[in-house]
């Protein structure tokens, strides 16, 4: 995994996508909340996104029953994992890591609108 820096621009509007909603909310919501929330904003900052995208996935051709449900994939290119919990643990950056590898993406961002007193990210560059 590498962590040089790719779709800086477009990282950098989501980011501040991210920040006006915690802004806005604070922490000590659900995480449908501020998947709600966050939708709306990306839409107002005209950041193009798709929102609980289903990613299919396969085991030797066959398509299997199970799914991935991406929270977000911004301009088509970049997950958004999102979590509303008090600090982020090495499950939910394994879940980034492997939505990654099975929707073909190189940049994923984990984003906790429950740590207090700011936002907590991480991005993860395949």
């Amino acid at each position: 995994m590498s962590t040089k820096l790719i779709y800086k621009e477009e990282s950098y509007k989501i980011m501040g996508a991210c920040f006006e909603v915690y802004k806005e909310m604070g922490c000590g919501f659900l995480e449908p909340v501020y998947q709600e929330c966050l939708a709306k904003e990306f839409t107002w900052q005209n950041i193009p996104f798709e929102s609980q995208k289903i990613i299919e996935l396969n085991y030797k051709g066959e398509i299997l029953e199970h799914i991935y449900k991406l929270d977000f994939v911004c301009y088509g290119k970049i997950i958004i994992e999102i979590k509303a919990v008090s600090k982020l643990i090495d499950e939910f950056r394994a879940q980034t890591i492997n939505y990654l590898h099975a929707a073909n993406m190189k940049l994923g961002l984990l984003i906790n609108f429950g740590h207090h007193p700011k936002i907590e990210y991480e991005r993860f560059v395949l």
